[in-house]
């Protein structure tokens, strides 16, 4: 058995030196897009690069004059500061401690690059815009962000919010309580728009409590109330699911002309029958026209009013084109409307591994989402093709195990469902292994569970459980039949399957029958719906305190659909089951302090029960950037924390 793992591991080192030579012997395809030069980015230049306090987010005295890009000079536009809130936001994403904060000079083109149709990764999380604000995604403070302020009630169920006066959409039109009165009333509210009240937006987050209430104060005030105490809903509103604004706010004056309520039937039919829908479908035009923050990468985004520092103006089969928003609402401390960088382009290329040759070529200015930790040699060995390959922190455990507890075979539920056999799988996974192996070092083993590696107690456990082993020294099920644990994993990630495989000889080595198939990601999302798969591998959230996700829609799919539908659908998990999902709940609904030891308390019921395998933390992930690109955290951040600053980067000399 050992042999056979052993010539795994040589074969994926293997394969990786492979990759080495052949990266380095490879000529680089010439670049699409030129890189900026000097002259695109000098334009209009603020004061020489100086430090502003808080990432940028200090609050100087009451700014009276502002500059925009020459990007915008030919467009006909209102003077920016007739274009900027009176209420404007000095931007905060980054916390000072995590970036030297540098005023910036406008231009330039970012190009980053994708292997998923209408979707881009980079481009979703520099774009979008939260309600609130929680620098560095920390959930350490909240601040406002879309929203400029915010109070809650000494009883924690009423919030009160205050808008930015003299906002305005892409278009220029004002953004008002009117929108929020609009997102509301008529489109949460609204059962043929949204036929389930969304749980989160309950109060306390609870299936069976209340939907919330607006209360519209005036055009710049509005008031959330729930029947119960729910602190936390600042924390969700800023971060939590990487929510945006259009969970409150959406475009009433766009959205009111596909609307049954405002435009009448003989002006909707024709908008119907052109968008392809049977007639009287007046919900299903209106969701094709809405775009969600979700959305903001897909080509219907053309033309839709956003909030976003960049707005989609472009989109062909290969390339989308987003420019600056004229009337974004953030600056920086001297006076400069936000973003600097005039134009982003998003290539779409074929798979994964073409990405990976754009990046090394040079053809990329920023790649965070698809730059794998396996080719960092391979990158920092290309970066005389003009880029910088740096390390930060992973907002993940990114390669997490999972054991479907509720596949709909009693054979496999009975095992499974034993906590005895998920904590002998635990003891055959050699974290230091995996390290060495498949992250280079560059990960420690995980805190949640117990990292002891004891094969000889994982078999004791496992003999426990009355799982023999048949004379071909595989272990049997309850059914008498060899039993199989069948993991299906999809490219997600570009360490998925190499340590899946890693994985599959260590359990193999307790006498069980360990298999692996990679599956298209689309195959696998449509299975996992569906409850249909029984082992795989997938990241979890579990360095960010707030996210609250435990995996529980893959290690009990069923349980866990039961938990969202109020007990209307799945199946009804056990009691030790249900109370997690109680722990959850109490933690999302809890002002951030006392979450975080509700949090704290879940750990320690992870470790006990071990309901999926959570092997390495504290991961690093790499982060390629243009040489030239300015305002990128240092490796103390979230890597992904260097996505939220977006509108700060720029294309230095």
């Amino acid at each position: 058995m050992k042999s056979r793992r052993k010539s795994i591991i040589l074969l994926l080192v293997s394969a990786l030196m492979l990759t080495l030579v052949l990266g380095g012997c490879q000529d680089s395809p010439a670049s699409t897009t030129p890189a900026p030069t000097a002259a695109a980015v000098q334009a209009t230049k603020a004061p020489e690069a100086t430090k502003a306090p808080d990432g940028g987010g200090g609050q100087p005295a009451q700014l009276t004059d502002f500059k925009d890009s020459p990007f915008l000079a030919s467009k006909g536009l209102p003077p920016v500061k007739d274009r900027l809130p009176s209420d404007y936001k000095f931007t905060n994403e980054i916390p000072e401690s995590q970036m030297k904060y540098e005023i910036g000079t406008y231009g330039g083109v970012l190009r980053t690059v994708t292997s998923a149709p209408n979707w881009d990764a980079d481009v979703f999380v520099m774009s979008n815009e939260p309600l609130l604000n929680t620098p560095g995604i920390l959930g350490d403070t909240i601040t406002g962000n879309v929203l400029k302020d915010y109070k809650v009630s000494d009883d924690q169920k009423t919030f009160t919010f205050s808008m930015r006066k003299g906002l305005k959409w892409s278009d220029g039109q004002p953004v008002t309580t009117e929108d929020v009165r609009f997102t509301v009333e008529d489109i949460l509210n609204d059962p043929e728009l949204t036929p389930i009240f969304p749980v989160w937006l309950r109060g306390g987050g609870e299936a069976d409590a209340a939907p919330m209430k607006l209360e519209v104060i005036d055009d710049l005030n509005f008031k959330l109330v729930f029947d119960r105490p729910y602190g936390g809903i600042l924390i969700r509103f800023a971060i939590q699911g990487w929510r945006g604004y259009t969970e409150l706010i959406r475009p009433a004056h766009f959205l009111k002309q596909f609307h049954k309520k405002y435009t009448p039937k003989e002006k909707l039919e024709p908008l119907i029958k052109e968008a392809g829908f049977q007639p009287g479908e007046w919900f299903n035009l209106f969701n094709d026209k809405d775009i969600t923050n979700w959305e903001l990468a897909n080509k219907k985004a053309v033309g839709f009013p956003v909030l976003y520092p960049w707005m989609m103006t472009k989109s062909t089969e290969t390339l989308t084109t987003y420019e600056r928003n004229p009337y974004y609402f953030k600056v920086d401390t001297a006076g400069n409307q936000l973003p600097y960088i005039d134009t982003i382009q998003s290539t779409l290329v074929q798979d994964i591994e073409m990405v990976g040759l754009k990046t090394i070529s040079g053809e990329v200015d920023f790649s965070r989402e698809s730059a794998a930790l396996i080719k960092m040699p391979l990158y920092r060995e290309n970066e005389k093709n003009g880029y910088k390959a740096l390390l930060a922190n992973m907002h993940v455990t990114p390669t997490d195990i999972f054991l479907n507890q509720t596949f709909n075979d009693p054979n496999w539920q009975k095992v499974v469902q034993d906590a005895r056999f998920r904590k002998a799988l635990n003891l055959a996974l050699n974290r230091k292994e995996i390290i060495d192996t498949i992250y280079y070092g560059f990960a420690k083993p995980g805190s949640i569970e117990d990292p002891t590696f004891d094969v000889a107690q994982a078999n004791k456990l496992l003999d426990e459980m009355g799982l023999a082993k048949g004379a071909d020294g595989k272990r049997l099920g309850p059914d008498g039949k060899v039993f199989t644990i069948p993991f299906e994993v999809g490219a997600q990630a570009p360490d998925i399957v190499p340590l899946t495989q890693l994985i599959v000889e260590m359990w193999k080595q307790l006498g069980l029958n360990v298999t692996m198939k990679t599956i298209d990601q689309t195959l696998w999302t449509t299975r996992n719906t569906n409850n249909e798969i029984q082992a795989t591998m997938i990241w979890t959230h579990t360095p960010l305190w707030y996210m609250g996700d435990w995996g529980t829609q893959y290690w009990g799919a069923q349980w866990d659909l039961w938990r969202t539908s109020g007990g209307k659908n799945g199946q009804e998990p056990p009691a030790d089951v249900k109370n997690l999902y109680k722990m959850i709940n109490d933690a999302a609904a809890a002002n951030p302090e006392d979450a975080k030891k509700k949090v704290a308390e879940i750990k320690q019921v992870m470790k006990d029960q071990v309901y999926y395998f959570i092997p390495i933390s504290e991961v690093k992930q790499p982060l390629i950037v243009n040489a030239k690109l300015h305002n990128i955290p240092n490796d103390t951040s979230f890597a992904i924390g260097a996505n939220f600053s977006g509108e700060q980067f720029f294309f230095g000399k």
